[in-house]
């Protein structure tokens, strides 16, 4: 096997339907950081050590050091996620990203008390001088439950048989999604094969427009083009932002847009919270009435993951998207 910094994960490919029968299993997709770990003795890992590496080869090991405890018994080389939880409960890859690239060690203890990261450790690349990369997954499977993590921060997640209900009780508590793997599958380093699958879960909902933003490098003096919304979700306490939107947004879609919000402008942010500076630069603020779906990876977030614009929904207005209203009937709230 090679040195951990040259040694790259498999990957999942796209699929279009869940697989069935005996010869699959299926494991939930962790919303977190793909990494490669080796402990000492292995992959040109000191004795006693433990090493990270990102699916690119960068060296992450001081980012988690909560994740530093090599398990006992024979060295060993893994592929897994390093997730942390968002107060809703979630994996949440916003919760880690601040720590991804910090190395002075006061910072990252202190961001490592806060919000401890687990290790979700699902393959097995590697025990002592054994490469087990050529074995199948059924196998490299049960050596790796007969490993002993528990003092490491490191665990082994379950996998299920039925990967239509493992679907969707992932869409139902918010998480990314699943990943599909065949039990016969031999481990291909850097190789995206079809015999891992990934299904990631997209989520509709409705929400408040409170500006857009022109397309950058536009032709000076040159009309500007309506490339991306900035939308909310009203409450209680007023508009709250959730993000900017601008896939989705072609030609047509913009031309749509731009005469929609022509007599909607305004001086001022409609939102009740602060938008952050690089949304908030060049935006034109709109009175919030106009009501659009977006599709979006996940639920429960502050801001919306991978939004893609959808349409207008021309049949609601701002007011029936408060809570206790009823009649909101976007798919996905």
């Amino acid at each position: 096997m090679p040195d951990l910094s040259s040694l790259r994960p498999m990957l999942a490919a796209p699929g279009e339907r869940v697989p069935a029968g005996a010869e699959w299993r299926h494991e939930v997709k962790w919303d977190g950081v793909r990494a490669l770990a080796a402990t000492g003795g292995v992959a040109g890992v000191a004795d006693g050590a433990v090493e990270l590496r990102s699916r690119n080869g960068n060296r992450i090991t001081e980012a988690w050091p909560e994740l530093l405890t090599a398990p006992p018994g024979p060295p060993l080389v893994v592929d897994g996620e390093i997730i942390a939880l968002n107060d809703r409960g979630i994996p949440d890859f916003r919760v880690l990203a601040e720590r991804i690239h910090l190395r002075k060690a006061s910072t990252v203890a202190r961001h490592a008390a806060a919000t401890p990261a687990t290790f979700m450790v699902f393959d097995l690349l590697r025990v002592g001088d054994e490469d087990l990369t050529g074995l199948p997954l059924a196998e490299r499977r049960a050596r790796l439950e007969a490993l002993d993590l528990g003092a490491s921060g490191w665990q082994v997640p379950p996998q299920y048989d039925d990967g239509e209900m493992l679907l969707a009780a992932t869409r139902e508590q918010g998480l990314e999604g699943i990943v599909a793997k065949r039990l016969d599958s031999r481990y291909r380093p850097g190789e995206r094969s079809t015999a891992w699958l990934k299904f990631a879960h997209r989520h509709r909902g409705s929400y408040v427009v409170g500006g857009w933003r022109p397309q950058t490098g536009s032709r000076p003096g040159g009309p500007e083009r309506l490339a991306a919304l900035l939308v909310g979700e009203p409450t209680a306490d007023g508009l709250r932002y959730r993000g900017r939107v601008g896939s989705g947004i072609g030609a047509q879609q913009s031309r749509l847009l731009a005469g929609l919000v022509a007599d909607l402008g305004r001086d001022d942010s409609p939102f009740a919270d602060d938008v952050p500076r690089v949304d908030a630069a060049g935006t034109h603020w709109l009175e919030p009435v106009l009501v659009v779906d977006v599709d979006t990876h996940g639920v429960g977030y502050e801001r919306l993951r991978q939004p893609s614009y959808r349409g207008v929904r021309s049949d609601l207005a701002a007011e029936d998207l408060l809570p206790g209203a009823h009649d909101a009937v976007g798919e996905g709230r």
